[in-house]
């Protein structure tokens, strides 16, 4: 009984070891083409049936599906004119398990406004399957 144990206990580790923690360079890369602009980069990360959820702000809702979530990106970049915005990024947070990724980070885009967000994003299988913005005007970034 006890090498059965340590045999599922071993198998777990190892699938969880597999799953392997996301590439933080993802996440980023996702949050600098938000701010950026670049809606084809942002669309790229997405599952076919991904969803956005935005809270707060004048794109708050929720969006299903990568129409949806593209217009949401094509307004956001459009509040700004197009123009590209400064980011800053604080500490992201990094939970893994085999099934996925969540990865949580404070940032804020300085524009025409400054717009404060409490991002989570989650992965499966290395696409973006669910991202929550909380738009937080009083959001401290710390980097």
């Amino acid at each position: 009984m006890k090498s059965c144990l340590v045999l599922l206990m071993g198998l777990t580790a190892a699938g969880l070891a597999a799953a392997g923690p996301l590439d933080e360079r993802k996440a980023r890369t996702h949050l600098q083409a938000a701010a950026a602009g670049d809606v084809e980069t942002l669309m790229g990360d997405y599952t076919e049936d991904a969803w956005l959820d935005w809270v707060g702000g004048p794109l708050d809702g929720r969006y299903r599906g990568r129409p949806a979530i593209r217009a949401v990106w094509q307004a956001f970049a459009a509040q700004n004119d197009g123009m590209p915005r400064s980011l800053r990024v604080g500490r992201l947070e990094q939970h893994s398990h085999a099934q996925g990724t969540t990865l949580a980070v404070s940032a804020e885009y300085a524009g025409k406004t400054t717009v404060r967000v409490r991002h989570v994003l989650v992965y499966r299988d290395g696409e973006l399957a669910t991202e929550i913005w909380q738009i937080a005007p009083t959001l401290k970034v710390d980097e």
